[in-house]
């Protein structure tokens, strides 16, 4: 089984006529996701190799019934095709572009839930069950259909663990990039929430980095909620103290967001934690195996 996506999933590619959205939505269409329309304003009627352009989220959706967005614009214009897909009902909404001021987000977040939608993102990879759709960027030939649930701050990250699980046999039912700003549309908490009620995750892998308290959260969360094993890995853990470190979202302040303390929390929830990205599928066996004792 999968989360958000799967199979059936009909995805429009908002700003599919530039270099970016056509290049993925190639990809995504040849990695078996079902590509039904594009759009661009101002350029309805053309197309893309065999992908129908529309002028418009709304009009797309009525001919094609889409039910999912993916968006390839530039930063300037990417609120407003947030806001154009969440007036138009698209349930899922997967933001790709990086650079959204914070305080566009902010407002975005809020307006994309008054909605009804979804957003995952911006400044992420996307999401990918694999086998059945692929929404965004991740690369698919190295995941394979599975049991394990992913969950990620870091786009490039994602791809070290998921080549990990899958060289050892560990294949995944769904992949989620968050994305690495400090507002995002779905957070851990959100997404733990859809693992816990899938019956086909086994166990669910949590990667985060330092900055925020999401992890915290997170952990208080799967404490409280989840019978699913969850195991994790914190990025940044020899960040030099004082430096600001990759994504806007990975900024340490008043002593929190530190590594040591998402570990520790973490590790109070009963999260097992890795040292090395590499050691997460023997964590993954043993989480497995305690929880079916």
């Amino acid at each position: 089984m999968s989360i958000l996506i799967d199979d059936e999933t009909r995805v429009l590619v908002q700003g599919i006529t530039g270099r970016d959205g056509s290049f993925h939505a190639r990809a995504m269409l040849n990695d078996g996701t079902r590509i039904v329309g594009g759009v661009t304003p101002g350029k309805g009627g053309q197309s893309v190799d065999s992908i129908p352009v529309f002028d418009s989220v709304a009009e797309c959706r009525e001919q094609t019934d889409a039910d999912c967005s993916v968006i390839f614009v530039p930063a300037r214009f990417a609120s407003a095709a947030i806001r154009e897909a969440a007036d138009a009902r698209i349930p899922l909404i997967v933001c790709i572009t990086e650079g959204v001021p914070v305080v566009e987000m902010i407002e975005n977040y809020y307006y994309v839930q008054n909605c009804g939608s979804r957003l995952i993102g911006p400044n992420c990879p996307g999401l990918i069950s694999p086998g059945k759709c692929k929404v965004g960027i991740m690369p698919a030939r190295i995941h394979k259909p599975g049991n394990i649930g992913v969950i990620s701050r870091s786009g490039t990250l994602t791809y070290e663990v998921v080549y990990s699980l899958s060289s050892a046999g560990h294949g995944q039912s769904t992949c989620i990039g968050v994305g690495g700003d400090p507002i995002v549309g779905s957070g851990f908490v959100d997404l733990l929430e859809f693992f816990e009620s899938d019956p086909e995750t086994h166990a669910v892998v949590l990667i985060g980095e330092i900055g925020g308290e999401e992890e915290e959260r997170a952990a208080a969360h799967i404490k409280s909620n989840m019978s699913t094993p969850v195991v994790s890995f914190i990025s940044g853990r020899t960040a030099p103290p004082g430096k600001r470190m990759g994504h806007a979202g990975a900024i340490i302040s008043g002593g929190k967001g530190t590594s040591e303390a998402k570990i520790e929390a973490l590790q109070e929830a009963g999260v097992s934690v890795a040292d090395v990205p590499d050691e997460i599928p023997a964590l993954i066996v043993q989480a497995v195996s305690v929880c079916h004792r």
